[in-house]
């Protein structure tokens, strides 16, 4: 029953669904677990889709649907970009392009005590972990990974930060390589950081750089991966 039940839902998997949709029942599964991702809920013993989209699967057991919107819905351990808007004595008020703005709590970070708070000035630009986000409650985050590491989160400092959509977002997460990013790293040098909240940070050290990865990036959301490469010739040629 565990396997036909496990097919069910793989059924579904790069297929696109609609609000309602039920893509699996849990009334007979044993012996299994299922992590959701956004645009998903349990109720009772059925899983459904609450927007339209495409269902995405990523091992060993995370389903979420995957679309392309302005807003985004935070997720627990997405990686987002945020803007420090305040600072309270506990926690740090972000912008997280979302419904509700996500609270940073002081002591979030690699090492954190009371003696050694971090200061970041209003609009501060963080990579950051959703470490709970509950609905009706404002999202926590985090500046480590779930080891406690700082890894790669915290400020990040000069460089140009735009918003694309969510779905661009992922794209440029995906594995194998995005066609954009990958023609680009082969003629530019520049680093990058992508929250799954819509926003891109782009550094290099020459403005033009930037200028064009941003440019090729916003470009390449509704292009097949042969014209993503088509544009990026077409831009370096222009700076040439």
């Amino acid at each position: 029953m565990e396997n036909k039940q496990s097919s069910s839902l793989a059924s579904f998997v790069d297929s696109t669904v609609v609000p309602g949709d039920v893509v699996l029942d849990l009334s007979s599964m044993t012996n299994q677990t299922i992590k959701l991702g956004g645009g998903l809920r349990q109720d009772c013993d059925a899983i459904s889709a609450m927007k339209a989209g495409t269902l995405r699967f990523s091992k060993p057991n995370k389903y979420w649907i995957e679309s392309s919107q302005k807003r985004y819905v935070p997720c627990v351990e997405d990686t987002i970009l945020g803007i420090v808007v305040d600072s309270k004595a506990d926690n740090f008020l972000i912008d997280i392009k979302g419904p509700a703005m996500g609270f940073l709590p002081v002591l979030a970070f690699e090492g954190g005590t009371r003696r050694n708070i971090p200061k970041f000035e209003v609009g501060t630009l963080l990579y950051l972990r959703v470490v709970k986000a509950n609905f009706g409650m404002n999202p926590e985050l985090s500046c480590t990974d779930a080891s406690g590491k700082a890894a790669e989160f915290g400020p990040l400092k000069d460089g140009y930060m735009f918003e694309t959509s969510t779905g661009l977002s992922r794209k440029l997460l995906s594995s194998p390589a995005c066609p954009v990013l990958e023609a680009l790293g082969k003629k530019l040098s520049f680093e990058i950081a992508v929250g799954l909240n819509g926003r891109v940070w782009v550094n290099a050290a020459s403005p033009d750089t930037i200028v064009v990865v941003a440019n090729a990036i916003m470009n390449s959301e509704c292009l097949s991966g042969a014209q993503q490469i088509i544009m990026v010739d077409h831009l370096l040629k222009n700076i040439q």
